[in-house]
């Protein structure tokens, strides 16, 4: 799919609304029919999209999806609705108005600042990208505030502009960058970018070293669900702040630049913080909150006597700590008739699954066991626990 402008028709829409659903076991059926009175062409373009539409609800939500166009590559790459929704509140709460959005892709951020009523300038080079973002635009109502532009970002003046916005591209041929300097463009051009305007906001991996963060900006991890979509670099806000923030919510945790927690015994409740939390280095920050202390101090496992409500981190109630010994494991699962084993592991080399099969071969019995394997004073160790509440 390389030309967006059929299903942009009258013949194309309908086409679209006719396969909308269609299940993968059923497209060939559904494709042979259609051939009888449209080009074959387009109505694998109207298949294509309607698979792309069904994969893209989980980011989009299946009112926004059944409704907008989107390639391959944009559907992998966008930013998950809930996400970009908190970007934009964060940028209208700093009075901003107007955003350039630099690398816009299909336009799920330009999406995401309109609604929060700041007027977009939306940018990418790739033509049928930038197609695809100018028909979300107008899907959804937002053409009045989305003006998309098919340029090279470097060569766009920004200074009419209240905040800029750049998503660089940090997949290649190859999978996966994780040299910010690699990422197109480069994340030294976006901090010169960003520096040229009163607010900005950059995304890059979670994975991004700390010491690769420039001086003038905040960091703040961001998850949603559990799960670390990204980091967002700010310029304009607090320089050298740090943050975690979990969606939804929000709920945000501040650096104080708090040293590392003391190591402890095991005790009652093991704390498993969210990993925005993790990735931000503020493990000691959420084990002050819990009174708690590190079971190792190179593993992100909090450990505590008492039990505390907290947004950014798991408990779980511990019933045993014993030696890694996959025999004894397995003989104490046999005894307490535990037929569900979840099996978690941080500074461990087992892979959760191969422990699995050798130590519950044959599940069996009403009760479930979470296992984690890990390092207790240096030691490997497998904690045996449940979530904390349940019985």
């Amino acid at each position: 799919m390389n030309d967006l402008a059929p299903l942009l028709t009258p013949e194309g829409r309908a086409l679209l609304n006719e396969v909308r659903g269609t299940a993968p076991a059923d497209e060939l059926a559904v494709a042979t029919r259609l051939r009888r009175g449209h080009p074959a062409g387009l109505v694998s373009a109207a298949l294509g999209q309607a698979r792309l539409r069904q994969r893209a609800a989980a980011k989009f939500g299946a009112e926004d999806a059944e409704r907008m166009f989107f390639t391959p590559n944009g559907v992998e790459q966008s930013t998950r609705t809930s996400v970009a929704a908190y970007r934009a509140e964060r940028l209208r709460a700093l009075g901003v108005t107007s955003v350039a959005d630099l690398c816009c892709g299909i336009g799920g951020d330009a999406i995401a600042l309109a609604r929060a009523g700041i007027r977009v300038l939306a940018v990418d080079r790739d033509p049928l990208t930038a197609a695809a973002a100018r028909a979300n635009a107008d899907a959804l109502g937002l053409a009045g505030l989305i003006d998309v532009r098919e340029a090279d970002v470097t060569e766009v003046n920004t200074a009419a502009y209240d905040a800029v916005f750049v998503d660089p591209a940090r997949r290649g041929g190859r999978g996966r960058i994780f040299d910010p300097e690699a990422y197109s463009p480069p994340l030294s051009w976006a901090v010169r970018a960003a520096l040229g305007a009163p607010h900005a906001a950059l995304k890059v991996a979670p994975g991004i070293p700390h010491e690769a963060v420039p001086a003038e900006a905040e960091a703040e991890w961001i998850s949603d669900g559990g799960d670390v979509k990204e980091t967002v670099l700010w310029f304009g806000t607090a320089p050298g702040a740090v943050r975690a923030t979990l969606l939804p919510g929000p709920r945000s945790l501040l650096g104080r630049g708090l040293p590392d927690p003391e190591v402890r015994s095991v005790g009652r409740y093991l704390y498993e913080p969210d990993g925005a939390v993790i990735r931000s280095h503020l493990v000691a920050e959420a084990a002050e909150e819990l009174d708690g202390g590190l079971i190792d101090s190179t593993i992100a496992y909090v450990t505590a006597d008492a039990l505390r409500a907290t947004p950014y981190a798991t408990a779980y109630e511990i019933t045993d700590q014993l030696p890694f010994n996959v025999k004894k494991l397995k003989a104490l699962l046999r005894e307490r008739e535990v037929g569900i084993l979840t099996v978690k592991k941080r500074g461990s080399a087992v892979e959760p699954e191969e422990l699995r099969r050798k130590a519950l071969p044959k599940p069996q019995g009403p009760h479930s066991v979470t296992v984690f394997l890990t390092r207790v004073a240096g030691a490997p160790t497998m904690l045996l626990g449940r979530p904390a509440g349940r019985t």
